[in-house]
């Protein structure tokens, strides 16, 4: 899939998010090794702890399709800044690919791209745990 139409999937979700107590929508969209893509957007829960955020939605989604290898993920918000993922999703995305490539929307549709290890140093992955 062109970057282009990675970042038109990612926007998209943007209005399927269920927000209504942050009001804050995020979109994802997930390219796996094989070229498939899996999308994602928040899901908030009034016991907050239940809730689950779009980047960690579209990587479940690919695991539950026997997807665990992914070459990028572009996440898009509608805020001013860069919507970067949170640490327990970059802890998600170390677990499967540490060398993903990470690309960040704002609202205006400007992007910021970033590796993994640039968000997440020192990350702690399964191979520390043989």
């Amino acid at each position: 899939m062109t970057r282009d139409k990675l970042k038109s999937a990612a926007v998209s979700m943007l209005e399927k998010a269920y927000c209504p107590y942050s009001h804050f929508p995020v979109g994802a969209a997930l390219e796996c090794e094989d070229g498939t893509v899996f999308t994602g957007c928040n899901v908030e829960n009034a016991a907050y702890p239940a809730g689950i955020c779009a980047e960690r939605n579209a990587i479940f989604h690919a695991v539950a399709e026997s997807r665990t290898r992914f070459r990028r993920i572009v996440i898009a918000g509608k805020s001013h800044d860069f919507c970067v993922p949170c640490g327990m999703c970059r802890q998600v995305m170390r677990e499967f690919s540490p060398d993903l490539e990470i690309i960040c929307l704002n609202g205006a549709g400007e992007e910021k791209t970033f590796t993994l290890d640039q968000l997440l140093p020192y990350g702690f992955g399964p191979e520390f745990l043989t």
